[in-house]
């Protein structure tokens, strides 16, 4: 079976930093591409980042880039979000995700497991 775990969320205050890790079993990790999306209050599920297994090209959205950046660790079968400079309205349950696509990884339709999720709670 196929299973993502993340880790790494917590309280943190605004303008603080966060790493989310999650591992990856039950498949072939460098054939994957890797996303987080979050869940808030506002929007039920919404992209964060990605990063093709192809290219190792990434995609942020636009309200986190130049805070945010998404990594992976094929030998540890972990994919990273450094999260810096945080904000209230990134309080949100953070999953990652994975799909043997590489393309369209905006969209949570592209993703076939994920993981249950983190919490990130940003106090202003």
């Amino acid at each position: 079976q196929v299973q993502l775990s993340e880790s790494g969320g917590r309280l943190v205050q605004t303008g603080g930093s966060l790493r989310l890790s999650c591992t990856v079993s039950g498949l072939r990790f460098r054939l994957y591409s890797m996303g987080w999306f979050r869940r808030t209050q506002v929007n039920g599920r919404e992209f964060v980042a990605a990063m093709s297994y192809r290219d190792g090209s990434r995609k942020y959205a636009d309200s986190v880039k130049g805070r945010f950046t998404i990594s992976r660790d094929n030998d540890k079968n972990t994919v990273f979000l450094q999260m810096d400079n945080l904000k209230p309205e990134d309080t949100g349950l953070y999953s990652c995700a994975s799909t043997g696509y590489y393309n369209d990884l905006t969209s949570a339709y592209r993703y076939d497991h994920w993981g249950q999720g983190t919490q990130v709670t940003v106090s202003p």
